[in-house]
């Protein structure tokens, strides 16, 4: 998903994070700068649902205009199993020799 909250605010009018700040707490919602400038310029980890509704609010808009989906990243290729099964099997750890471990210090 991307966060498309800058453009959204910018399409109503709001071209600057103190100013939604300001809306959203006059709408109740009061944030921290910190969170304003992660919310404004960032990709939020996560965004509570109170908070999202009042963000739409504010802002005239729907969760739909401001969580865009993205493509998944592709994956690198599989790689090829043939040339897996022709390789000769290596191991990191040595082969036992059937030695048990010692016992640790009394």
């Amino acid at each position: 998903m991307r966060w498309n909250l800058r453009m959204v605010a910018a399409q109503r009018g709001v071209w600057k994070a103190s100013d939604l700040r300001r809306a959203l707490a006059e709408a109740g919602l009061v944030v921290s700068a910190g969170k304003m400038s992660h919310l404004w310029s960032g990709r939020p980890i996560s965004v509570r649902l109170d908070d999202l509704d009042v963000i739409c609010a504010v802002l005239e808009c729907t969760p739909a205009e401001l969580l865009l989906p993205e493509p998944p990243a592709r994956q690198a290729p599989a790689p090829d199993r043939q040339a897996d099964a022709a390789a000769p099997a290596t191991s990191i750890r040595p082969a036992r020799t059937g030695h048990r471990r010692s016992t640790p210090p009394v």
